[in-house]
């Protein structure tokens, strides 16, 4: 029989919520925390999370809390399904509590507005070096809930630490690999949202399969050429946290991402769009980090830069699809 390990996922959203299912499937006791009392209560009345994951059961096996003492004293594992714009609040709460025999799993995928810090770079400059492994991958919350086959990997400098996540979360539905490329994975899941945006302002102003596959392709060099800039291995955006979760992000129904872009390239105002959304869009504030990232690095990244623009400067979104086809051609594929 599997070892059994105590978990612990923090934040109640999609995601945090299909994990903690899928560490309960597996046999691990879970315990789901959410930062709302009032919300708690009712997770636990109707064991559902209608706002955040509707239609799925939540079995009475998995215990919902909104201490986060109790939480950390709980678990072996510590996943932060917190939103990155969020994550830092959540992580001074955890400062004087004991973290040093806990292993600490960060699944956001975005890059802090003011810092331009990745999720697992946040954690450690709140809590110190910690045993930290990055879970990222083509993985919607709502199919990976419905046991969906669905693969992702675990990311650590420490390979006996991405093998402890593996055993912890892996099973029969959730296939999870190694790698140690910690840079690459994180950049992979954040990039790819800033990109989906993009992809969706070409489904909202009607353009066909021609334009989004090539938008695609030439937003992935873009993911490429910013990841190894910042010293991830480029072979990492041609695996599952990088092209894998660009085409999830990028086609299916459930991509939050790739819904703000259609409904701007329809002429919504961003705004209203994000007012009538319950979860987070995270390439939105990720898309000022990535840009003031690039320009700080001195890469260039025509596609991101114009989601930026019409996100945060109110350009057309047709202006800026002509700004982009007005661009020089030049080679595809130049080394990056």
């Amino acid at each position: 029989m599997a070892k059994a390990y105590k978990v612990s996922v923090l934040g109640d959203g999609g995601w945090g919520t299909a994990l903690a299912l899928v560490s309960n499937r597996r046999g691990n006791p879970t315990l789901l925390w959410s930062v709302f009392p009032d919300y708690v209560k009712v997770l636990r009345e109707k064991r559902e999370n209608e706002k955040f994951l509707p239609g799925i059961s939540l079995p009475k096996s998995l215990e919902i809390t909104a201490s986060i003492k109790e939480a950390i004293s709980f678990g072996d594992v510590l996943v932060m399904a917190i939103p990155t714009q969020f994550l830092r609040n959540v992580l001074h709460k955890l400062k004087e509590l004991d973290l040093s025999k806990k292993f600490i799993v960060s699944v956001a995928k975005g890059i802090e507005k003011k810092t331009h810090l990745r999720p697992s770079e946040i954690i450690e400059s709140v809590l110190g070096k910690q045993r930290l492994v990055v879970l990222a991958g083509p993985s919607h919350a709502e199919e990976v809930a419905r046991n969906i086959p669905t693969l992702v990997v675990s990311a650590s400098k420490d390979e006996k630490l991405a093998e402890e996540i593996h055993n912890a979360l892996g099973d029969r539905f959730f296939r999870v690999y190694i790698q140690n490329d910690v840079v690459g994975s994180e950049l992979g899941g954040s990039l790819k949202n800033v990109v989906a945006i993009a992809a969706g302002i070409c489904d909202g102003i009607g353009f066909g399969d021609n334009t989004k596959s090539g938008l695609l392709t030439r937003g992935l060099l873009e993911m490429v050429k910013l990841g190894v800039r910042l010293g991830a291995n480029p072979n990492t955006f041609f695996g599952l946290s990088g092209v894998g979760d660009l085409m999830t992000t990028c086609f299916s129904k459930h991509g939050r991402n790739l819904r703000v872009g259609r409904e701007l390239g329809q002429g919504k105002k961003i705004g209203d769009i994000l007012s009538g959304m319950e979860m987070v869009a995270e390439g939105v504030d990720t898309s000022a980090a990535v840009y003031e990232l690039a320009l700080r690095v001195g890469v260039e990244l025509p596609i991101m830069g114009e989601v930026y623009k019409i996100l945060f400067e109110g350009k057309d979104c047709s202006r800026a699809v002509v700004d982009l086809l007005s661009r020089d051609a030049r080679e595809e594929w130049k080394q990056y």
